[in-house]
Protein backbone atom coordinates (compact mmCIF):
# COMPACT_ATOMS: atom_id res chain seq x y z
CA UNK A 1 0.00 0.00 0.00
CA UNK A 2 2.80 2.33 0.51
CA UNK A 3 4.73 1.40 -2.22
CA UNK A 4 1.43 2.17 -4.50
CA UNK A 5 1.58 5.59 -3.11
CA UNK A 6 4.95 6.15 -3.49
CA UNK A 7 4.10 5.45 -6.94
CA UNK A 8 1.58 7.61 -7.71
CA UNK A 9 3.35 10.17 -5.77
CA UNK A 10 5.87 10.66 -8.34
CA UNK A 11 3.69 9.94 -10.90
CA UNK A 12 1.60 13.08 -10.45
CA UNK A 13 5.05 15.03 -9.26
CA UNK A 14 6.06 13.71 -12.78
CA UNK A 15 3.17 15.03 -14.94
CA UNK A 16 3.60 18.43 -12.85
CA UNK A 17 7.08 19.16 -13.84
CA UNK A 18 6.31 17.90 -17.10
CA UNK A 19 3.31 20.76 -17.34
CA UNK A 20 5.72 23.42 -16.22
CA UNK A 21 8.48 22.24 -18.42
CA UNK A 22 5.25 22.76 -21.36
CA UNK A 23 4.32 26.00 -19.90
CA UNK A 24 7.68 27.43 -20.08
CA UNK A 25 8.24 25.99 -23.77
CA UNK A 26 5.13 27.53 -24.49
CA UNK A 27 6.20 31.54 -22.91
CA UNK A 28 9.45 30.89 -24.77
CA UNK A 29 8.29 29.68 -28.22
CA UNK A 30 5.61 32.88 -28.34
CA UNK A 31 8.43 35.38 -27.81
CA UNK A 32 10.51 33.39 -30.65
CA UNK A 33 7.29 33.68 -32.73
CA UNK A 34 7.31 37.46 -32.12
CA UNK A 35 10.55 37.88 -33.31
CA UNK A 36 10.48 35.82 -35.64
CA UNK A 37 7.13 37.96 -37.32
CA UNK A 38 8.60 41.19 -36.31
CA UNK A 39 12.27 40.14 -38.01
CA UNK A 40 10.47 39.23 -41.38
CA UNK A 41 8.13 42.20 -41.87
CA UNK A 42 10.92 44.88 -40.67
CA UNK A 43 13.31 42.86 -43.37
CA UNK A 44 10.81 43.08 -46.28
CA UNK A 45 10.15 46.57 -45.03
CA UNK A 46 14.18 47.88 -45.22
CA UNK A 47 14.34 46.50 -48.70
CA UNK A 48 12.29 49.42 -49.75
CA UNK A 49 13.71 51.92 -47.30
CA UNK A 50 17.49 52.42 -46.21
CA UNK A 51 17.79 51.85 -42.66
CA UNK A 52 19.90 55.31 -42.55
CA UNK A 53 16.94 57.41 -43.72
CA UNK A 54 14.99 55.28 -41.44
CA UNK A 55 16.82 56.13 -38.31
CA UNK A 56 17.56 59.99 -39.12
CA UNK A 57 15.19 61.31 -41.58
CA UNK A 58 12.92 64.07 -39.42
CA UNK A 59 9.97 63.53 -41.13
CA UNK A 60 6.98 60.65 -40.59
CA UNK A 61 4.52 60.96 -43.74
CA UNK A 62 3.91 56.93 -44.72
CA UNK A 63 0.48 58.25 -45.56
CA UNK A 64 1.06 61.24 -47.81
CA UNK A 65 1.78 61.28 -51.50
CA UNK A 66 4.98 62.88 -50.39
CA UNK A 67 6.48 59.55 -48.37
CA UNK A 68 9.26 59.72 -45.50
CA UNK A 69 9.69 57.41 -43.03
CA UNK A 70 12.12 59.12 -40.83
CA UNK A 71 11.05 56.94 -37.07
CA UNK A 72 12.38 60.32 -34.92
CA UNK A 73 9.38 62.64 -34.71
CA UNK A 74 7.62 59.23 -33.03
CA UNK A 75 10.69 58.52 -31.19
CA UNK A 76 10.89 62.63 -30.11
CA UNK A 77 6.93 61.81 -28.94
CA UNK A 78 7.72 58.93 -27.15
CA UNK A 79 10.15 59.98 -25.46
CA UNK A 80 8.69 63.38 -24.28
CA UNK A 81 5.76 61.89 -23.24
CA UNK A 82 7.66 58.79 -20.86
CA UNK A 83 9.91 61.93 -19.48
CA UNK A 84 6.99 64.03 -18.01
CA UNK A 85 5.62 60.77 -16.67
CA UNK A 86 8.61 59.67 -15.09
CA UNK A 87 9.18 63.52 -13.92
CA UNK A 88 5.64 62.64 -12.21
CA UNK A 89 6.12 59.18 -10.76
CA UNK A 90 9.37 59.16 -9.91
CA UNK A 91 9.21 61.55 -6.68
CA UNK A 92 5.36 60.54 -5.80
CA UNK A 93 6.27 56.63 -5.81
CA UNK A 94 9.96 57.34 -4.22
CA UNK A 95 8.11 58.84 -1.35
CA UNK A 96 5.54 56.44 -1.34
CA UNK A 97 7.68 53.78 -0.86
CA UNK A 98 9.34 55.42 1.70
CA UNK A 99 6.53 56.03 3.28
CA UNK A 100 4.87 52.65 3.69
CA UNK A 101 8.79 51.37 4.10
CA UNK A 102 9.79 53.27 7.28
CA UNK A 103 6.95 55.22 8.46
CA UNK A 104 3.42 53.61 8.14
CA UNK A 105 1.92 51.11 10.52
CA UNK A 106 1.13 47.41 9.24
CA UNK A 107 -2.53 48.75 9.44
CA UNK A 108 -1.81 51.05 7.31
CA UNK A 109 0.21 49.45 4.94
CA UNK A 110 -1.98 46.76 4.52
CA UNK A 111 -4.92 49.37 3.61
CA UNK A 112 -2.58 51.33 0.71
CA UNK A 113 -0.82 48.72 -0.89
CA UNK A 114 -4.11 46.98 -2.27
CA UNK A 115 -5.52 50.67 -3.02
CA UNK A 116 -2.39 51.13 -4.74
CA UNK A 117 -3.16 47.76 -6.68
CA UNK A 118 -6.66 48.83 -7.66
CA UNK A 119 -5.44 52.12 -9.51
CA UNK A 120 -2.98 49.59 -11.44
CA UNK A 121 -5.83 47.54 -12.21
CA UNK A 122 -8.02 50.34 -13.96
CA UNK A 123 -7.85 50.10 -18.30
CA UNK A 124 -5.93 52.52 -19.68
CA UNK A 125 -8.32 53.40 -21.82
CA UNK A 126 -9.77 54.99 -18.71
CA UNK A 127 -7.01 57.08 -17.67
CA UNK A 128 -6.71 58.03 -21.66
CA UNK A 129 -10.16 59.57 -21.18
CA UNK A 130 -9.46 60.72 -18.23
CA UNK A 131 -6.34 62.77 -19.53
CA UNK A 132 -8.54 64.46 -22.57
CA UNK A 133 -11.90 65.04 -20.84
CA UNK A 134 -10.67 66.54 -17.10
CA UNK A 135 -7.05 66.90 -17.38
CA UNK A 136 -6.60 69.10 -20.37
CA UNK A 137 -9.28 71.00 -20.10
CA UNK A 138 -8.10 71.77 -16.09
CA UNK A 139 -4.38 72.52 -17.65
CA UNK A 140 -6.27 74.54 -20.66
CA UNK A 141 -7.30 77.31 -17.73
CA UNK A 142 -3.67 77.55 -16.12
CA UNK A 143 -1.52 77.41 -19.54
CA UNK A 144 -3.83 79.11 -22.51
CA UNK A 145 -1.39 77.88 -25.53
CA UNK A 146 -1.94 74.67 -24.75
CA UNK A 147 -3.64 72.60 -27.35
CA UNK A 148 -6.92 70.04 -26.88
CA UNK A 149 -4.11 67.12 -27.64
CA UNK A 150 -0.98 67.35 -26.22
CA UNK A 151 2.07 65.46 -24.68
CA UNK A 152 1.45 67.32 -21.44
CA UNK A 153 -1.53 65.94 -19.96
CA UNK A 154 -1.17 62.73 -21.20
CA UNK A 155 2.10 61.83 -19.64
CA UNK A 156 0.99 63.81 -16.42
CA UNK A 157 -1.74 61.00 -16.68
CA UNK A 158 0.62 58.30 -17.60
CA UNK A 159 2.90 58.87 -14.50
CA UNK A 160 -0.08 58.56 -12.12
CA UNK A 161 -0.75 55.47 -14.15
CA UNK A 162 2.77 53.87 -12.87
CA UNK A 163 3.07 55.35 -9.64
CA UNK A 164 2.30 52.37 -8.24
CA UNK A 165 4.34 49.85 -10.48
CA UNK A 166 7.26 52.30 -8.71
CA UNK A 167 5.77 52.56 -5.16
CA UNK A 168 5.55 48.52 -5.12
CA UNK A 169 8.99 47.49 -6.26
CA UNK A 170 10.88 50.28 -4.51
CA UNK A 171 8.82 49.60 -1.12
CA UNK A 172 9.50 45.81 -1.98
CA UNK A 173 13.66 46.42 -1.88
CA UNK A 174 13.54 48.62 1.24
CA UNK A 175 11.82 45.89 3.28
CA UNK A 176 14.55 43.95 2.09
CA UNK A 177 17.28 45.74 3.90
CA UNK A 178 18.50 44.44 6.43
CA UNK A 179 16.93 45.70 9.65
CA UNK A 180 20.43 45.59 11.47
CA UNK A 181 21.54 48.61 9.36
CA UNK A 182 18.94 50.29 10.61
CA UNK A 183 19.20 49.97 14.68
CA UNK A 184 23.00 50.49 13.80
CA UNK A 185 22.06 54.22 13.08
CA UNK A 186 19.17 54.69 15.57
CA UNK A 187 21.90 53.50 18.08
CA UNK A 188 24.02 56.42 17.22
CA UNK A 189 21.78 58.96 17.66
CA UNK A 190 20.11 59.23 13.56
CA UNK A 191 16.39 60.34 13.21
CA UNK A 192 13.86 58.12 11.18
CA UNK A 193 14.04 60.72 7.98
CA UNK A 194 18.37 60.43 8.33
CA UNK A 195 17.92 56.35 8.26
CA UNK A 196 15.50 56.84 5.78
CA UNK A 197 17.11 58.71 3.26
CA UNK A 198 21.14 58.12 4.44
CA UNK A 199 21.15 54.33 5.14
CA UNK A 200 18.21 52.58 3.59
CA UNK A 201 17.48 54.24 0.06
CA UNK A 202 21.45 54.09 -0.74
CA UNK A 203 21.45 50.17 0.39
CA UNK A 204 17.95 49.77 -1.20
CA UNK A 205 19.15 51.83 -4.56
CA UNK A 206 19.75 49.13 -7.23
CA UNK A 207 15.93 47.75 -6.49
CA UNK A 208 15.09 51.24 -6.88
CA UNK A 209 16.85 52.20 -10.10
CA UNK A 210 15.66 48.67 -11.58
CA UNK A 211 12.01 49.76 -10.45
CA UNK A 212 12.43 52.90 -12.39
CA UNK A 213 13.74 51.33 -15.37
CA UNK A 214 10.65 48.76 -15.39
CA UNK A 215 8.59 51.75 -14.84
CA UNK A 216 10.48 53.62 -18.13
CA UNK A 217 9.70 50.27 -20.14
CA UNK A 218 6.28 50.31 -19.42
CA UNK A 219 5.70 54.08 -19.90
CA UNK A 220 7.46 53.67 -23.43
CA UNK A 221 5.26 50.58 -23.86
CA UNK A 222 1.89 52.24 -23.33
CA UNK A 223 -0.78 52.43 -26.07
CA UNK A 224 -4.04 54.21 -25.34
CA UNK A 225 -3.60 57.09 -23.15
CA UNK A 226 -1.18 58.72 -25.96
CA UNK A 227 -3.59 57.61 -29.05
CA UNK A 228 -6.55 59.20 -27.22
CA UNK A 229 -4.84 62.01 -25.35
CA UNK A 230 -1.74 63.02 -27.44
CA UNK A 231 -2.75 63.63 -30.86
CA UNK A 232 -2.15 62.07 -34.07
CA UNK A 233 0.72 64.49 -35.51
CA UNK A 234 4.35 63.08 -35.58
CA UNK A 235 6.47 66.26 -35.08
CA UNK A 236 10.03 66.46 -34.28
CA UNK A 237 9.60 68.56 -30.98
CA UNK A 238 10.18 68.50 -27.48
CA UNK A 239 6.96 71.26 -26.58
CA UNK A 240 4.85 69.55 -24.17
CA UNK A 241 1.75 72.08 -24.96
CA UNK A 242 1.28 70.20 -29.02
CA UNK A 243 -0.09 67.38 -30.46
CA UNK A 244 2.91 64.62 -30.64
CA UNK A 245 2.42 60.99 -31.79
CA UNK A 246 4.13 58.59 -30.34
CA UNK A 247 5.53 54.56 -32.00
CA UNK A 248 2.38 52.77 -29.98
CA UNK A 249 -0.32 55.53 -31.06
CA UNK A 250 0.93 55.20 -34.58
CA UNK A 251 0.74 51.48 -34.68
CA UNK A 252 -2.32 51.89 -33.35
CA UNK A 253 -3.74 54.73 -36.25
CA UNK A 254 -2.71 51.61 -38.88
CA UNK A 255 -3.90 48.55 -37.54
CA UNK A 256 -7.65 50.11 -37.13
CA UNK A 257 -7.87 48.54 -41.01
CA UNK A 258 -7.74 51.49 -43.73
CA UNK A 259 -4.34 50.45 -44.48
CA UNK A 260 -4.09 47.88 -47.32
CA UNK A 261 -2.17 44.41 -45.99
CA UNK A 262 0.81 43.69 -47.42
CA UNK A 263 1.48 47.18 -48.70
CA UNK A 264 4.61 49.34 -47.81
CA UNK A 265 2.66 52.06 -45.21
CA UNK A 266 1.40 48.51 -43.60
CA UNK A 267 4.75 47.48 -42.86
CA UNK A 268 5.86 50.55 -41.17
CA UNK A 269 4.11 49.18 -38.31
CA UNK A 270 6.91 46.25 -38.05
CA UNK A 271 9.47 48.26 -38.49
CA UNK A 272 7.76 50.75 -35.42
CA UNK A 273 7.27 47.54 -33.30
CA UNK A 274 10.68 46.00 -33.90
CA UNK A 275 11.94 49.77 -32.43
CA UNK A 276 9.92 49.48 -29.57
CA UNK A 277 10.98 45.84 -28.92
CA UNK A 278 14.55 46.82 -29.44
CA UNK A 279 14.22 49.86 -26.58
CA UNK A 280 12.25 47.65 -24.08
CA UNK A 281 14.21 44.54 -24.21
CA UNK A 282 17.48 46.83 -23.62
CA UNK A 283 15.58 48.64 -20.37
CA UNK A 284 14.23 45.20 -19.52
CA UNK A 285 17.53 43.63 -19.62
CA UNK A 286 19.18 46.29 -17.89
CA UNK A 287 16.68 46.34 -14.79
CA UNK A 288 17.14 42.50 -14.04
CA UNK A 289 20.82 43.35 -14.27
CA UNK A 290 20.69 46.32 -11.74
CA UNK A 291 18.04 43.70 -9.97
CA UNK A 292 20.15 40.79 -9.81
CA UNK A 293 23.43 42.54 -8.68
CA UNK A 294 20.82 43.89 -5.51
CA UNK A 295 19.67 40.64 -4.28
CA UNK A 296 23.35 39.21 -4.37
CA UNK A 297 24.61 42.19 -1.89
CA UNK A 298 22.16 40.79 0.41
CA UNK A 299 22.33 37.19 -0.24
Amino acid sequence: MLLKRRVLLKIKETLIERLLFFCSLLSVFTTLGIILVLSFETFEFFKEVPVLKFLTDTQWTPLFINKHFGILPLLSGTFLTTLIAMLVAMPVGLVGAVYLSEYSSLKVRNIVKPLLEILAAVPTVVYGYFALLFLTPLLKKIIPSLSGFNALSSGMVMGIMIIPLIVSLSEDAMRAVPMGLREGAYAVGSNRLQVSFRIVLPAALSGIIAAFILAVSRAIGETMIVAIAAGQQPKLTLNPLVPVETITAYIVQISLGDTPHGTLEYRTIFACGMSLFILTFILNMLSFKLKRRFQEVYE
